[in-house]
């Protein structure tokens, strides 16, 4: 769960934000049900990050050098994979939110998505967190094609 969780009695979890329990249906944040422990956990990282405020994105690892010996370079490998499982996170929640958003199909989000950050030179996990960002934070500024109703949206095709 996030890094301020404490675990007790190895069913409870309790954050600042509320109170996350293990219930015969799943999972059960302060009374809401969620359905499976992967959603609970997203839950949890997503309540720690609103606490923590936007955190700008981790730069990915380095690669190994051609001298660096198998136990650096198994290291270097784990790190590079916990980075993109990092940013596919990051990328699955933004196609939830505008699938969700705009009523579109999961494909149809991410092409949505891909386009807006192939017009504006970005990378897609970046305009992702902007995405993700503008749920809890409306002043966020998005491409006028991901922006929904009450949301910032941003004037002109550049960067903001």
């Amino acid at each position: 769960m996030a890094a301020h969780s404490q675990i007790r009695d190895g069913d409870e979890t309790t954050a600042e934000a509320g109170v996350i329990r293990r219930t015969p249906g799943g999972w059960s944040v302060q009374g809401k049900e969620v359905p499976d422990l992967v959603n609970a956990m997203v839950l949890a990282d997503i309540l720690g990050a609103e606490e923590q405020g936007a955190a700008p994105a981790p730069p990915a690892p380095p690669r190994a050098s051609d001298d660096a010996t198998e136990v650096e370079r198994l290291r270097i490998t784990v790190a590079q994979l916990e980075h993109a499982l990092q940013t596919r996170v990051v990328v699955e929640q933004a196609i939830g939110v505008l699938a969700e958003r705009h009523r579109l199909a999961p494909r149809e989000a991410f092409e949505r998505l891909r386009s807006a950050a192939r017009s504006r030179g970005r990378k897609v996990a970046e305009l992702s967190r902007d995405v993700v960002s503008s749920c809890t934070n409306p002043l966020t500024p998005l491409p006028g094609e991901l922006a929904g109703a009450g949301s910032a949206a941003e004037a002109g095709n550049g960067r903001s």
